[in-house]
C-alpha cells in the first residue's frame, strides 16, 4: 500500500473526499484486500478510541465563537467565486498598512490569536474537507498560495518522520487572510498556520479545549501548530519542521 493509498484512506473515513471520490474509492476497497483490510483495522481503532478514550468536548464559550465566525456576514467574500478578488483585496489591505502592526496578541478588544487560531481548526474539522487544495507533494501545495497572499509559507515533507502533508487552506485570523499547511499524524490532523512576525517573543502555550499549541519564529513568519496531539508528539512535529530542508525555489 502506497503513502497515498493511506492519505485517500484516512480522508474516505473523515469523510472528506467528494461523492465522486468516494465511489472511486469504495469501488478500490471492494478489489483491493490489503486496502480493505487497513480500512477494517482503522475503523476497529477508531471504535476503540472511541469507547475507551471520549474526546473532550469544546466549551460553550468556544463553541459560540466558532459559530459566529461561520455564520454569513454582509460584503463577506466568496473564496471559492473568485481568488483574483481576494488576492486584490487582500494586497490593498497590506498595502494600506505595515505587517508590522499584526501583534502576536492581537489588537485591545479582540480574541487572542491562540485562541482564534483553535477556532479556525475547529471549523476546518467541521467542513467537508480540511483543506482547500489536497496533496500530499508540497511543490503542488506552495505554489498554490503564490499570487494569493503576499508570502507563503515553507513546505516540509514530513512523511519519513511520521507527519504526511495532507495540503493547504487559507485562513482568517484577526481579519488577516494566511496561509495553513495541513498535516497529519495517524488520525489526528495538525494545522499549521504562517501569520506575520510580531515583536513578542515566542512562549509556550496551555491548551484549549483539548487542543495543544505550539509556536515558533522563521524568519518574517510565525508558525502555530494546532492539533488535539498529545503535547509530546506535537513538539516532535514542530522540531521535525524546524529542521526540515525544502528544496531551494530554483530547484522547483
Amino acid at each position: 500500500m502506497t503513502e497515498n493509498d493511506r492519505l485517500l484512506l484516512n480522508a474516505y473515513i473523515d469523510g472528506e473526499l467528494d461523492p465522486a471520490h468516494a465511489l472511486e474509492f469504495e469501488q478500490r476497497l471492494a478489489e483491493d484486500n490489503t486496502l480493505a483490510e487497513e480500512h477494517r483495522r482503522i475503523e476497529a481503532l477508531r471504535n476503540t478510541l472511541r469507547e475507551r478514550l471520549p474526546r473532550e468536548t469544546a466549551s460553550p464559550a468556544l463553541r459560540r465563537r466558532v459559530a459566529a465566525l461561520a455564520r454569513p456576514r454582509p460584503f463577506a467574500i466568496n473564496w471559492r467565486a473568485g481568488w483574483a478578488a481576494m488576492a486584490a483585496s487582500t494586497a490593498a489591505a497590506f498595502a494600506a498598512g505595515s505587517i508590522a502592526a499584526f501583534v502576536a496578541l492581537g489588537p485591545p478588544g479582540r480574541e487572542p490569536i491562540p485562541e482564534l487560531l483553535v477556532a479556525s481548526h475547529m471549523r476546518a474539522l467541521m467542513a467537508s474537507q480540511t483543506v482547500d487544495v489536497a496533496s500530499s507533494d508540497r511543490h503542488t501545495v506552495k505554489p498554490w498560495f503564490n499570487g494569493k497572499l503576499p508570502q507563503s509559507p515553507r513546505v516540509v515533507d514530513l512523511a519519513a518522520q511520521g507527519f504526511p502533508l495532507v495540503g493547504g487552506r487559507i485562513d482568517v485570523i484577526g481579519l488577516t487572510p494566511v496561509p495553513t499547511l495541513v498535516y497529519r499524524a495517524r488520525l489526528h490532523v495538525i494545522s499549521l498556520t504562517a501569520l506575520p512576525r510580531s515583536d513578542r517573543a515566542s512562549m509556550p502555550h496551555q491548551p484549549i479545549d483539548g487542543y495543544n499549541l505550539v509556536e515558533w519564529t522563521d524568519g518574517e513568519l510565525v508558525y502555530w501548530a494546532v492539533s488535539d496531539l498529545a503535547a509530546p508528539e506535537l513538539e516532535n512535529f514542530a522540531k521535525a519542521f524546524r529542521a526540515g530542508n525544502p528544496e531551494p525555489e530554483q530547484a522547483r
